[in-house]
């Protein structure tokens, strides 16, 4: 491997100078693009992900369009919760439906704690590939879901607008919500540390839904169990902490745990910087929604960001949240190009 822990990357990961800002996105591999769609037509969402050879040729994508600084393992956070014994479903345009949502505490007294290389093989395996691929090129990037965000996706039965069922279970049912979460640390833990083992050189961890939460309810409800996460992650392997809506939780977030905080584009980056202090990194944090404004528009925008972060050590550019379906693969190969070009030093 050429790269070894020397890429731009890994050295923004670690807090070092770096000769330019790297820029990767979430859903950098999605539907955007037409090499992405020519699959999808021809099998289904769950096919893609737990057959290795598609799943590292879609990972593989975008890396070959453009110059992304990181490539992430194409996969979807639900997918640990399978073996577990949820049921799901993933209908095309209507995203995931829970079949059997969790209501009680026997519902999660009935969930398994999962053994990844025999649960979720598929995803190891399409790691090794990929990593085997990129041969040190660019580091590859595991994830998972926070703990909050996949019992609110087995509680609700589905995405929420309001997570109303999630908070009510865990107001009425406290005994049963601490279970779950405490269940759900655990197998985000194994399932990450297998993803290390596999090769994969960075970890993003997706608690995409805390931002509903007030700073008290997580700090009672979520944090004492994403710590635990954070704590048991093997070393060696920097962590991305990313959620959506958390201006007012960041600090919270900082004391769960990750080498770099994710946050959207509701806060602005210098606010967020000032807020953690210079010893954590920061991923962002560009609207998804600017990919489809005209050139000069989106020029701005990366300006405005960059100049943000003002050249601290550890900002790696990335949006903040997932690349939308019909964004223009044009402007997302141009938004690559001017990080790059911008943030020259």
């Amino acid at each position: 491997m050429n790269m070894k822990n020397d890429s731009t990357f890994l050295r923004a990961c670690r807090k070092e100078a770096t000769e330019y800002t790297p820029v990767w996105f979430m859903r950098q591999a999605g539907r955007y693009l037409s090499e992405y769609r020519a699959i999808r037509k021809k099998t289904s969402f769950l096919t893609m992900c737990k057959t290795p050879d598609l799943a590292a040729e879609i990972t593989l994508q975008p890396i070959k369009r453009m110059k992304v600084d990181a490539a992430i393992i194409f996969a979807d956070i639900l997918l640990p919760l399978e073996p577990m014994g949820i049921k799901i479903e993933f209908s095309q345009g209507e995203g995931p439906k829970i079949l059997n949502p969790v209501r009680n505490e026997q519902d999660v007294e009935n969930l398994r704690i999962i053994e990844p290389e025999e649960d979720v093989p598929f995803v190891l395996e399409a790691i090794r590939k990929v990593v085997k691929e990129l041969d040190g090129k660019i580091p590859l990037i595991g994830f998972a879901g926070g703990p909050f965000t996949l019992a609110s996706y087995c509680i609700e039965g589905g995405h929420s607008a309001n997570f109303i069922k999630t908070k009510r279970f865990m107001y009425q049912k406290p005994k049963a919500w601490h279970l779950f979460l405490d269940k759900l640390a655990k197998v985000v833990v194994r399932y990450l540390n297998a993803q290390i083992a596999s090769g994969a050189q960075v970890l993003q961890i997706f608690d995409s839904w805390i931002g509903c939460l007030s700073p008290y309810d997580y700090n009672r409800f979520v944090l004492p169990y994403s710590q635990k996460v954070f704590q048991k992650i093997n070393k060696g392997a920097p962590v991305i902490h990313f959620a959506t809506g958390t201006a007012a939780l960041l600090k919270l977030m900082q004391t769960a745990g990750g080498d770099i905080i994710g946050i959207d584009w509701r806060i602005n980056l210098d606010t967020a910087w000032e807020q953690l202090g210079n010893n954590v990194g920061i991923q962002g944090n560009l609207d998804p929604v600017t990919l489809f404004a005209p050139l000069s528009v989106i020029k701005e925008r990366v300006k405005a960001i960059l100049k943000a972060a003002g050249n601290r050590p550890g900002h790696i550019f990335n949006l903040g949240h997932g690349i939308l379906p019909h964004t223009p693969v044009s402007n997302v190969i141009a938004v690559v190009n001017m990080v790059h070009e911008f943030s020259c030093r």
